[in-house]
């Protein structure tokens, strides 16, 4: 009989776990990003047409360091995806609060 567990990461290797409910992901369509001395924080927010008010639906706590790593690992996977895709079109933001038309009235 092995010894030999599938199930062990090997010496240099993170087992990672994504458990059902975080693997749904959040959608968000506004990041609010501000920092300190020590820290970035990032607030993900899903603003909705015709809600007048929108709450922080996940926020992410980073070193100086980790917010870097993060800038250069999401500019890499951007590059790679439009070398598929083709350009992604960077529209102009629009002010805060966005306005995504008028609100229905009777």
């Amino acid at each position: 009989m092995s010894d030999n567990n599938d199930n062990k990461p090997k010496q240099g290797q993170i087992n990672i776990e994504l458990d059902e409910k975080i693997a749904e992901g959040i959608y968000s369509n506004l990041a609010i990003i501000n920092h300190s001395v020590s820290e970035f924080v990032v607030d993900f927010v899903r603003i909705m047409p015709g809600t007048p008010k929108s709450k922080v639906k996940s926020r992410i706590i980073l070193t100086p360091q980790h917010a870097k790593r993060l800038l250069k690992a999401l500019g890499e996977n951007v590059n790679r995806f439009e070398k598929v895709h083709g350009e992604i079109k960077d529209y102009e933001q629009p002010p805060i609060p966005l306005n995504f038309g008028p609100t229905g009235q009777a």
